[in-house]
């Protein structure tokens, strides 16, 4: 019950958090892009220290953050792994849901720091559309960041890996960065408890470009789910058989 006060506290001033940040900079990041960044990257530090000292549970990232131009191809089970690693890079920008440019200030943010989005619900126009945008956006730079399975997935649940991921991949003719994760041990997709402990993003070693689609996908997904399942494993969740 204390950990479950504790978290409900923890939540509630995180949002009140972003509302404060988000109209402290918000001159700054409608006169120019980093300004937007400079703002996520503060506020997504302030997250990470009052989440262990509010909460027990302390982030930590491995391997190596890539600074140039890459695709990061991200586990997703939380909020808490956007955050992180987002914050490891120098200048993040995410394929995201179209739904997100109209929520207040936040999609504002998003827009301004180059995310990219998309339907979901029209796969195929979707990925068009994401692949127009993101050759566009090429001069401004950073890390694109895409999550290969689509949506959040709790630990335990396997689901498919999108072939827009791929198309994203040859189009960009980039490295991409495999990414790990195991915070939806500690940070569930629902629900106020948020456990102490330990969660980590790992950047996994780069794919260079020129696979071929099979061979990229398979080597994604085995990279990205068997690190994962040591993450989730070191943080004592083991998966049903």
């Amino acid at each position: 019950m204390i950990q479950w006060l504790r978290s409900l506290v923890f939540i509630v001033q995180m949002y009140v958090a972003m509302l404060v940040y988000a109209i402290v900079f918000f001159p700054w990041a409608l006169i120019s892009p980093a300004g937007a960044h400079g703002a996520c990257h503060a506020y997504s530090r302030y997250v990470f220290r009052t989440l262990g000292w509010m909460t027990g549970l302390r982030t930590e990232v491995r391997g190596t953050p890539p600074t140039g131009e890459v695709m990061i191809a991200a586990k997703h089970q939380s909020f808490l792994d956007i955050m992180m690693i987002y914050n490891a890079v120098p200048r993040g920008k995410f394929i995201m849901k179209r739904e997100l440019m109209f929520a207040p200030l936040l999609g504002q943010y998003a827009l301004r720091i180059g995310s990219v989005p998309v339907n979901r619900g029209k796969r195929g126009a979707a990925i068009a559309k994401m692949l127009a945008d993101v050759k566009s956006g090429k001069q401004q730079g950073g890390q694109l960041i895409i999550y290969s399975q689509g949506t959040r997935v709790a630990p335990g649940v396997k689901a498919p890996y999108k072939v827009g991921t791929f198309a994203l991949y040859e189009q960009l003719g980039q490295p991409c960065v495999p990414v790990a994760t195991n915070v939806g041990v500690f940070w569930p997709r629902h629900g106020i408890l948020r456990k102490p402990g330990l969660a980590v993003v790992e950047f996994l070693p780069p794919i260079p470009p020129g696979l071929d689609r099979e061979s990229f996908m398979a080597r994604l997904e085995t990279e990205v789910e068997t690190a994962s399942d040591r993450l989730m494993a070191e943080a004592g969740f083991h998966a049903r058989s």
